[in-house]
This record gives C-alpha cells, structure tokens and sequence, in this order.
C-alpha cells in the first residue's frame, strides 16, 4: 500500500484534537522539532497514529527499552493493521562485547546470545523499508548502531521467478554469496538445502519453505510450503530474495575490501614496530589474516562487522550506515521520514551515550593489537550525526528534558484523557516503622492486600535489582502473587510477564525503573514508591511524576510514597501532580464528565508467536492422528514424542522441545479418563474388578 490507513473505534476526544492538528500545523510549516507534553493515559500514541494517517511518510519510532518498544508495536499494528508495522531491537539475549583490560592483561572473548526470532524481525523490517512506503518501524536504540550498507544489501537482492533462467549449482553459489547456509537437515530461517533437481530455501525473514522446481533450464514451479507440515501454502509466479545477512558485499567489491583490510595491517604493523610493540604486531597479524582467509574464501567471518569501514567504502571517521539509512531520502540526501521519540526525557540522553562508551572500550583493543583502527568506526552513531540522519521530529513525553524544551520551544500540551480520569490522590506514609505504624513494607502488604481482594492490580519499585527479587519473595510467603522484573529478565520474558499481570495470573508486579516510562497496565490500582525520599536517578522529579502515572489510567488509582523527609524533588512532583488533577478535574466538571477506567485489549508482540506455535501444534496433532485417536496408538505416539523431545533437550535445542511437549499435553488430553478402582470387597472369592460408581 502507498498510503497509511488508521482503523481504530475511537474518535479523537480531550486535548487530542488540538494536539493533533498543532502538530501537523508544525509539520506542514515544515517545523523540524515539536514536543507533545501528554499525560499518561492522555493517549499520545493514539494522537501520534491520527497524525501519520494524515502526514503518510515512513516513520521511525524510537523508545528507551525494548519491552516499551514491543508494547508500541503492538498499539501501531492495532491502528494500521495493513500496513507494515515492524519491530526493530538489539538481538542479543545476552551480549559480552570484547574488551582488553591492560592492568591485568586479560582479554575477553565476544559472546553473544543471538535470539533468532528477533533477527528475523530485523530482517523484515530493512526488507518493508526497502519494497514499501506505508512502513513503521518501532526501535530500540539500538537502531542507531551500524547495520551495513542497505545500497550493499539492495544490490545482492534478487527477485526470483517462474521462468528465470536455472542451473542448480550456479544457483548454490548464488544462495552462499547471500550468506545463506547449506544443510542436509531441516531447514531454518537462512538455510538452503539440494533436493534431487530442486533446490528448497527458508527466507531469513519469514518460516516457510520456497521449493524451486526446473524445466528445461528455467525455474519451472515455485512451490510456498509449510515448514512443518510440507503442504502447500501457495505457489506464487515470484518472490523477492534479500542476504541472510545485513553485513553482504558483491564479490568484486568483498576483493576491494580485503586488499583496503590487508594494506591497513601493513601500515599498523609499522606503526607497532616503530613504537617496539612485538607483541601487538604478532597479535593483530595472526587474526586479521585469519579473518582475510575467512572473507575470501566463503565472505563471512566472525566480528566482520569491525571491518564494516572497508566493505562499505568509507574513509575513517565518517558514520557508519544503519537503520536509519533504510529510511527513504530526497534526491539531495536530506532525510525524508518521520521520527518519533517516546518518552525522549529518557530516550534523548540515551541516545548521546552511547558513542563515547563504545569508543573507549575500541581504543584499548587497537592498541594493545586486537583490532585495527578501522574498527573504531564499527559503532553507534553520535548524536550529531544523529541528528543530521533524521528529519522532522516529534518528541513525546509527559517529562520532557531540556534538549526537547530548548529545540522545539514551548510543548503542545495534552493534558486532558479521553476517558475522563485524572491524576491519582498522593498519599505519604513514613518508610520507618514505630510503635503504631508497620512501617513500609507491611504498610504496603496490607494496602495489597485490600487492591487485591477487590481484583485489582498493584505495582511497586524498589532502588535495586536484588531488593525487587527479596521482595517479590517476600510477598509470596505473604500470600501475595507477586513477580518481579528488570533489566536482567530477557526481553521475550518481560513482554510475557507483563501480558500474565495484565491477565491477572498474579497481583503484584515489582520491579526498579523498568516500571516508569510507558507501559500501559490499565489494570493497576495502586502504585507504591518505596524510599521515595531517597533523592537521585530513580527519586528524580521526573522519575517519580512518571511512576506515580502508572496508576493514572485507572479510575481508582492511588499512589503511596514511602518517605521520611519531604525532597526537592518529590516537592516538584507532588506540586506538578497537583496542577494537573486541577485542570482535569475543572474540564470534567464543565463537561459533565465521569473518569471511566481505560478498557484496552491484552495483547502483546509475543501473540504472534504464540498463534503460530499453536497452530503448528494443531497442525502437528492432525498428522499424528490421521488413522483416528485409539488409545493404544496415542500412547505408543506419546512415547515417541517422549523419547523426541528429550533427544532434543541433549542437542540443546529448546524451541524443538517445547514444541513436542505442547504437542504431549494435546496429545494427553484425547486419552480417555482412567476409571477410578477400589479394591475387591472384604471376603469376596471371585477375581472379579469391583468400579466405583462415580
């Protein structure tokens, strides 16, 4: 589709109207910053959606996190069903980067955790931005880092079709030179496989099988299989093939490359010898030839990213490509799309750390001999340059930071939710106990308690990690259902956690700062801030007023604050709460307006998922019991399944394992009942089976 068509409900309502047309007032006037100060639960990524529909430019939407990231996803998708809505975030479920540490002459190797599901992701949302218009891609920060070059990326591509010339090994070639992988197993995302005449290929950005059948030299059939079930999905006249990777060069260009690598290590080891480091000269030699051996010889090598300066053409110091440079541009460079910055008093800063972190740790890798300069230009953009990558910008916030206030000027401000509610009543308890008050951790148990036994929801943050896990245990010894979460809980799990306490699968939600900016628990009655008096990061103005809004979308929300003494900050934030529990209740009043709770569909980025593990599940079921459901053959398939899964569980691979166990658990539900025994009756000489009636 060319264009964005927003399918929602709801009609504008509140301060959403104004907002709205303020903003494309702005955009229109050709405004490069704009800031929307919109209260939680003010419904500003509903605003930002009424805009794109209007505006209809790709749009890029940066959040802080990668779980508020997966929540802003979901909102788009709801809103532009058909259109290309993508999420883009780091891949890693864990990442140890590489680093040399002099003092005690230790070198850490990279190593990395790479989550498929999400790389696929990634890869589906460069190809929508490379084949579509009507395209939002909602990212983490990570989306400033380098990618490899989408001109690179754009020119390997090739389109595949009924009637295309065809010779299977010349086509073999083709599919390594795109880093595709060749197998004699089952395949998986990136993987291609020789079939007799045919050859089979699994997309990097989608599961499902494409099988090439050749006649008389061409591409006869191209067959869309199920990856499971191998039935036929669709048998299209063309598709479109992207690399398995981001990082892929041309051969004559990946030859440039190697020379450009192999003239640099002649010219560092000059340096080295110069300045009598041996050691350094042996150590870089040995591994940028052993990476040059690599590259030549099948285009890939581990940490090739480091390298990115020299298959990309660029001279040192000019920023790297990245998602960024996916988005489209006019003929004269400048950017043409949009960006929106959620919750940018976080995402903002955020963004201007990243360079000098990544630089530090680089400098000491090339002089001590583990990388060459080169890779000093593998890194995130800065924020200068990013800046110059973007063009218009709108800023949302109900905090926004002084870069939004001082570029954009005065916020539009969205003050007013829809639904009519206002801020929550602040109550202060002390954090101390004394002879007639508990103090704040059973203060808060009991108040739990009294949410909970009226079903609803309660949120708590802590100053620490550890703190948020004691104290998640220590309500469950208390009765309480309560789970924790923060940065050390992978990002499949958090999203997942979230949709469970939405669900009500438990009461209590703990966590440090994940909880703050964004996430929209509709449910959550009480908000409690324990130590809100101790002043810093997590005790800021703006930290407490965007804790203390997560209670804001519920119309009997409530927040405690924990303190012993009255902060600065927690001064500001009271006072600021305040000011806008005043114009809420003052518009609701002329209005004639009752606050209603926000009524919002539980769903979250792992649905899909889920949807098509079920469905392969079914699928799976139907094929197993083709010759009906006797109970001896169920048993004999769930033995096997059995004996599956657990060879499965020794290769490591998890995601086989879980599957066949779903599949056990349906399996196990289609076994008859077993009839309850009791015991021949006392004195009885026959061998006769006495049944309990019931």
């Amino acid at each position: 589709m060319d264009r964005f068509e927003l399918k929602s409900a709801y009609t504008p309502a509140g301060d959403q109207p104004a907002a709205i047309a303020a903003l494309l007032r702005g955009l229109k006037a050709g405004e490069r910053h704009q800031t929307l100060l919109g209260v939680t639960g003010s419904g500003k990524t509903f605003t930002a959606a009424n805009v794109l529909a209007q505006i209809n430019k790709p749009t890029l939407v940066i959040a802080h996190n990668k779980t508020l990231a997966a929540q802003l996803t979901q909102e788009y998708r709801e809103f532009f069903p058909d259109n290309a809505v993508h999420y883009f975030v780091s891949y890693y479920d864990y990442y140890q980067p590489e680093a040399y540490m002099p003092v005690t002459d230790t070198f850490i190797e990279k190593e990395a955790m790479i989550n498929k599901e999400i790389d696929r992701l990634r890869h589906a949302s460069t190809q929508a931005l490379l084949t579509r218009k009507d395209v939002i891609i909602v990212a983490s920060v990570s989306c400033i880092y380098g990618l490899g070059s989408p001109a690179e990326y754009m020119k390997v591509h090739r389109p595949i079709a009924v009637g295309d010339m065809f010779e299977r090994a010349e086509f073999v070639r083709f599919m390594v030179s795109l880093q595709f992988e060749r197998t004699t197993a089952d395949l998986t995302p990136g993987t291609f496989r020789a079939v007799g005449p045919s050859v089979e290929l699994m997309p990097v950005n989608e599961e499902v099988i494409y099988r090439l059948t050749p006649s008389d030299g061409t591409i006869g059939a191209i067959i869309k299989l199920n990856a499971v079930s191998r039935s036929i999905i669709d048998q299209p006249q063309e598709f479109f093939l992207f690399p398995a990777k981001h990082y892929v060069t041309a051969e004559d260009e990946r030859e440039r490359a190697a020379k450009d690598i192999q003239d640099e290590l002649d010219a560092q080891l000059k340096v080295f010898e110069k300045e009598g480091k041996i050691l350094e000269a042996d150590r870089i030699k040995r591994r940028t030839r052993y990476d040059l051996a690599l590259i030549r010889e099948v285009g890939y090598c581990n940490g090739i990213e480091n390298y990115s300066r020299h298959f990309d053409g660029r001279v040192a110091g000019e920023p790297p490509y990245t998602l960024l440079s996916y988005f489209p541009h006019k003929a004269d460079g400048t950017p043409d799309f949009l960006t929106i910055i959620d919750e940018s008093h976080v995402t903002v800063p955020q963004l201007g750390g990243m360079y000098a972190g990544d630089q530090s740790r680089k400098k000491t890798l090339i002089e001590h001999g583990f990388r060459l300069p080169s890779a000093a230009d593998n890194r995130p953009l800065t924020f200068q340059e990013f800046e110059k990558s973007t063009g218009q910008v709108i800023y949302t916030s109900a905090t926004p930071g002084v870069y939004e206030l001082k570029h954009s000027g005065k916020p539009i401000e969205q003050v007013i939710r829809p639904t009519g509610l206002i801020d929550p009543e602040i109550l202060i308890r002390e954090v101390t106990g004394t002879a007639t008050y508990p103090g704040q951790v059973k203060d808060f148990i009991q108040e739990t308690e009294t949410v909970v036994s009226g079903g609803g929801r309660v949120l708590v943050t802590t100053l620490t990690k550890k703190m948020a896990e004691d104290l998640s245990e220590f309500l469950k010894t208390k009765g309480v259902k309560a789970e924790y979460v923060h940065s050390d809980v992978k990002t499949i799990d958090r999203i997942t956690i979230l949709t469970r306490f939405r669900k009500g699968e438990f009461d209590c939600l703990v966590g440090v700062n994940l909880l703050r900016e964004g996430l929209d628990l509709p449910e959550v009655e009480l908000v409690g801030i324990l130590d809100a008096d101790k002043e810093g990061f997590l005790r800021s103005e703006t930290a407490l007023i965007q804790t203390m809004g997560r209670a804001a979308r519920n119309v009997k929300g409530r927040v405690i604050l924990y303190a012993d003494g009255m902060t600065g900050s927690l001064d500001r934030a009271i006072k600021e709460t305040n000011r806008r529990r005043a114009i809420q209740i003052a518009y609701n009043t002329k209005h004639g307006i009752t606050p209603a709770t926000i009524k919002k569909t539980i769903g979250d980025i792992t649905d899909t998922i889920q949807a098509e593990r079920a469905a392969t599940v079914d699928m799976l079921l139907s094929v197993d019991l083709a010759d009906g459901a006797d109970p001896k053959r169920l048993k004999a398939v769930i033995a096997d399944k059995r004996e599956q899964m657990e060879r499965a569980v020794e290769s490591l691979d998890f995601e086989t394992a879980a599957l066949i166990r779903d599949e056990i658990y349906k399996l196990e539900a289609k076994l008859p009942e077993p009839k309850k025994r009791r015991k021949k009756p006392f004195g009885a000489k026959d061998n006769r089976v006495y049944l309990d009636e019931n």
